[in-house]
């Protein structure tokens, strides 16, 4: 558990979304495994790809109402912003080790397309898609099924995303195979998609705070919706929020 001081938060509230990401990857993976300059190097050609100048935007609506524009990315999910890391780290890794992974994903429709453009032209790795027939929006099974990439391979299938996650499931179960091909998933519960989706929340505060200098500081509520709670699980205030001295940072969360 990781508890932040005030004089880190204050730092922190002056950052950019991808400056933010870099500092808060950089509690979790050590320079022994990235050294840091690599780190900021890999975080910066991911969000190199995004529409937006500053990445995230937070859209300020009437009342004291915003809306947190999670949607730049190249797939206009949510889920861009942390598969797109998830994959330069797989890669990063991969190349020192010289491994090859096969990367096995079920999809309902966002996952997929993220998942796809993460890591779609990469020498180390293949993916193989399943997408549910005529359950996907038509703009998302286009995304998926019009890449042209050796190492990008995407199947329709009958059943709805959680069936056929099935059979899926039976080729993790099957030791053996799994261990032949290396399988791995990128789904909502990687580490790596948490750990990025961390700087949401702080990213969010900071920008809807008037100013750091406030004690007690300002509460913030923030309101996922519904089919969000990969993102979630991800909110720090949740698990153990950050302290201004003896007072935790107020954050309440709700999943409507």
């Amino acid at each position: 558990i990781r508890t932040l001081d005030y004089n880190t938060l204050r730092t922190w509230s002056a950052f950019s979304y991808p400056e933010l990401v870099k500092e808060l990857s950089s509690l979790f993976i050590s320079s022994e495994l990235i050294p840091r300059k690599e780190l900021n190097d890999l975080i910066d050609s991911v969000f190199r790809r995004f529409r937006h100048k500053n990445v995230v935007h937070l859209a300020r609506l009437k009342n004291g109402l915003n809306v947190l524009e999670l949607w730049h990315g190249v797939t206009y999910a949510f889920k861009d912003l942390s598969l797109s890391c998830t994959g330069q780290f797989l890669q990063y890794f991969l190349k020192k080790r010289k491994k090859h992974i096969t990367i096995l994903v079920g999809t309902s429709g966002d996952t997929g397309s993220s998942a796809i453009e993460s890591v779609r032209g990469e020498n180390n790795m293949d993916i193989f898609v399943l997408l549910p027939k005529d359950l996907c929006s038509q703009i998302q099974e286009l995304q998926m099924t019009t890449v042209i990439e050796d190492n990008v391979h995407v199947f329709i299938a009958h059943g709805n995303s959680d069936e056929i996650d099935e059979p899926i499931k039976e080729l993790f179960a099957d030791a053996d195979f799994a261990r032949k091909y290396n399988l791995m998933s990128l789904n909502s519960i990687n580490w790596s998609r948490i750990m990025v989706q961390i700087a949401h929340y702080f990213y969010a505060y900071f920008q809807c705070t008037p100013s750091m200098d406030m004690t007690p500081l300002p509460a913030v509520e923030i309101v996922v919706p519904t089919g969000g709670g990969g993102n979630l699980t991800a909110d720090p205030g949740a698990v153990h929020p950050p302290q201004q001295q003896s007072s935790q940072m107020p954050c309440s969360e709700q999943n409507l």
